[in-house]
């Protein structure tokens, strides 16, 4: 009884257990992993939220942006509205067209200069807004990837640091050879 005794004291003893910690070596414990996945979703909701939280406008930004949704179906319903409104009354279209007609040709330049400025600037200004939006989205990115990398910390793999020395990189980088895989291989004549 005193060697079973001795060597469970030595595996069990003071607290420690020897098994846990040699075994966590060589696999994670379910523990950290759980930690470790939580926290990695828990960072991915967060770039979720940031992407796609709507800054907080004004009013006028907001009367802009549903202007800006107007022109496309103004024009096509009021095309549709045109040729129903010359096949309802011909005499009352000709009068509008022909008042059209005498619009001098430099207004309309005037007029068509304002409105696709207008409409414009507003465009480039949601194009600017949208590509600020996906560098904060790489930038939570890169957070999170530091993050995890700090979670997976020095005793990982995948933590290991070549520094600048790029033979070492290459080394680190090059695939090992499977002595098993390549036993295989000669034995099936491959």
């Amino acid at each position: 009884m005193g060697l079973i005794e001795a060597i469970v004291r030595i595996l069990f003893g003071s607290g420690r257990n020897v098994l846990r910690e040699t075994a966590h070596v060589f696999r994670p414990g379910a523990d950290a992993m759980a930690a470790r996945d939580a926290a990695r979703a828990q960072a991915a909701l967060a770039q979720f939220e940031a992407e796609f939280t709507a800054l907080r406008r004004g009013r006028f930004d907001r009367v802009m942006d549903a202007l800006n949704r107007v022109p496309r179906p103004a024009m096509a319903l009021g095309t549709l509205a045109l040729f129903g409104a010359a096949m309802f009354d011909p005499t009352w279209f000709a009068a509008r067209m022909a008042g059209l007609a005498m619009v001098p040709e430099p207004l309309w330049w005037l007029m068509g200069a304002i409105v696709s400025f207008y409409f414009g600037a507003r465009y480039q200004a949601k194009g600017h807004d949208f590509r600020r939006s996906l560098r904060m989205g790489q930038a939570a990115m890169r957070e999170f990837a530091g993050a995890e990398e700090a979670a997976r910390g020095p005793g990982s793999p995948a933590a290991a640091d070549s520094d600048p020395d790029a033979a070492l990189t290459l080394q680190a980088l090059r695939p090992d050879t499977n002595p098993a895989l390549s036993d295989w291989r000669r034995r099936a004549g491959r």
